[in-house]
């Protein structure tokens, strides 16, 4: 299934450039720092909805649609039935994390696919034992729905890093096909772009979404077993509630990612960031290299 996501999101992947947001960067020396960790959608990669999920609510029945009849389980019932079934999936679940004391939840969206075939199938609404793959539908519906595309200067950015001595990591909201798309997009897998298995923190492995503390945690702590405290690594979002006010609670030094319009998020008036201030503001991911 690895190589078939990738293709996938290789098949269905164009070219996106970058929305200018009109941000004028605030760029400063920080230091010393020893690791800077990223978000992924709308920071490393262009993100067609501005951010994974983004679009789960949107009525895209016709994505739908033609996301199961690329998984050869052509919809025989209403599409737009059809998304509403899948996104209540996604509800329930939430419901039933938060009532668990989940503060931000986090699904899986292999299970909520196969739960929402299950119900496809009883309706009539697909062939019944079909053994349609969730993970197929799942990923034939992302690419849909969230066309992404690398971010200029991304490569020369991580490779700056390195050169520097610089350890990389990753806490984002993701899925199981988010660390594929570098591999479909790029030619290299995340391990091979630099960031060590023990430093990705994906919100689908964890049940929680950012902004819950928890992946910040996790990668606090994670850093903390290489002898690097948080205050001496950098966390790189587009997101003020998301990224920024969160990790700076838990000590990390902070980049609002300002480079694309489509996933800047300030969150004016947001109470849970209402006292969160990045460090730098970057519009290029490149300016990293002059502040680390």
């Amino acid at each position: 299934m690895i190589e078939d996501c990738r293709e996938i999101i290789r098949r269905h992947s164009s070219p996106l450039s970058p929305i200018p947001t009109g941000q004028e960067p605030l760029l400063r020396k920080l230091g010393p720092l020893e690791a800077v960790l990223f978000d992924v959608y709308g920071t490393l990669l262009i993100s067609g909805s501005g951010d994974i999920g983004a679009c789960a609510l949107d009525g895209r029945g016709e994505a739908l649609a033609e996301a199961l009849a690329a998984a050869a389980a052509p919809l025989r019932g209403p599409a737009d039935a059809a998304l509403a079934v899948f996104n209540q999936q996604i509800e329930r679940e939430h419901r039933e994390a938060l009532a668990r004391g989940v503060d931000f939840p986090e699904v899986d969206i292999v299970e909520v696919w196969e739960n929402a075939l299950a119900v496809f199938a009883a309706r009539g609404w697909i062939a019944a034992g079909a053994g349609v793959d969730p993970r197929t539908v799942a990923v034939e519906f992302e690419v849909r729905t969230n066309p992404i595309w690398p971010m200029p200067g991304l490569l020369a950015a991580l490779e700056g890093l390195l050169r520097g001595g610089k350890t990389l990591g990753l806490v984002s909201n993701a899925q199981f096909y988010t660390p594929q798309a570098f591999c479909a997009l790029l030619g290299r897998s995340v391990e091979q772009l630099g960031f060590p298995a023990d430093l990705q923190f994906y919100s689908y492995e964890y049940c929680r979404a950012k902004p819950s503390a928890e992946l910040y945690r996790l990668a606090a702590a994670a850093l903390q077993r290489r002898g690097i405290p948080a205050g001496r690594a950098l966390y790189v979002g587009n997101d003020m509630r998301n990224d920024i006010a969160p990790a700076a609670r838990l000590g990390f030094r902070t980049a609002l990612f300002a480079g694309d319009a489509r996933s800047l998020r300030r969150r004016a008036g947001d109470p849970l960031c209402a006292d969160a201030a990045a460090d730098l503001v970057v519009t290029d991911l490149r300016d990293l290299l002059d502040c680390v």
